[in-house]
């Protein structure tokens, strides 16, 4: 069954997955980005190829999600697959994103929108006005690149506004199959968050919790932002998109500090603020 690691983009998927892939799948817990790929995207052509279903459009991707779903649990439901998503949890032309019949449970990673932007208009290589109207916005249809420029390889993300994204998977929430993750506290308390999310994945999957606290320690030391960063520029990191000119667009580029809500302009601050305030005060973040 799967457990999806869902987010709006820029907003700490990519820290939860190393986190996880160091714990889950090494020996030691000394993570490298090779180990990402133990998770995969959905949606995502190559993984649709590989189970044989048609990726000639979007249409025909999405008619397909919950068939999809359903190879990837097989032939062993009991087994716990993760997979990464950016898209929100709603019907699109009628087909349903996942049922509860694939779906064990979510994991949503949430960042504050205004730390979001930041990142989020670096990673798309557009200004900050034109990135805050994107996350407020609902965008049905979003080119979500992975491993590649080209044109035919480019995935659609139906990931919706930043709000929506974040409101439409609270529905696992009455079905006591949620965990809500705020970034900063995976940060700023990593071990205690961490721990608080392996213990609702063994929850879901009905084991018992035994913690390798050497593995642990690594796993965390391993990830880190500096540690990330440092990867990154020794080895480049095959997620990075590339510009326009073809060089490829740092990933880990700014932190909690360089990316406090404070350094965004007022006009976008306020901005945010006035269309996000439920969304904000809810979780806490003004």
């Amino acid at each position: 069954m799967i457990i999806w690691l869902s987010s709006y983009p820029k907003s700490g998927n990519t820290f939860l997955r190393s986190l996880l892939t160091a714990y889950l799948f090494t020996k030691d817990g000394k993570f490298q980005f090779n180990y990402l790929d133990k998770i995969d995207q959905f949606p995502d052509k190559n993984v649709f190829k590989k189970l044989g279903f048609e990726t000639l459009n979007d249409e025909e991707m999405v008619k397909n999600y919950i068939k999809v779903q359903q190879k990837i649990n097989s032939p062993d439901a009991k087994t716990i697959k993760f997979l990464k998503t950016h898209s929100s949890f709603y019907d699109i032309n009628g087909y349903k994103f996942t049922d509860l019949n694939n779906t064990l449970g979510v994991i949503y990673i949430v960042r504050d929108p205004r730390s979001v932007v930041k990142s989020f208009a670096n990673h798309n290589q557009i200004p900050l006005d034109l990135a805050t109207q994107k996350m407020l916005e609902f965008t049905t249809l979003t080119g979500e690149k992975k491993h590649s420029i080209t044109i035919k390889d480019q995935v659609i993300t139906h990931m919706g506004s930043w709000s929506s994204n974040y409101n439409t998977w609270k529905e696992f929430k009455k079905l006591n199959r949620y965990l809500l993750i705020k970034y900063e506290d995976l940060v700023s308390d990593t071990e205690k968050t961490f721990l608080e999310i392996l213990k609702f994945i063994y929850k879901l999957g009905k084991s018992k919790l035994e913690i390798n606290n050497y593995k642990l320690k690594n796993s965390i030391k391993s990830t880190t932002f500096s540690e990330m960063q440092k990867l990154e520029r020794e080895q480049g990191f095959h997620e990075a998109i590339k510009d326009v000119n073809g060089k490829k667009i740092t990933f880990f580029k700014y932190g909690l500090i360089k990316n406090d809500p404070k350094l965004l302009s007022k006009v976008l601050k306020d901005k945010i603020e006035k269309e996000l305030k439920n969304e904000l005060e809810e979780l806490g973040y003004i």
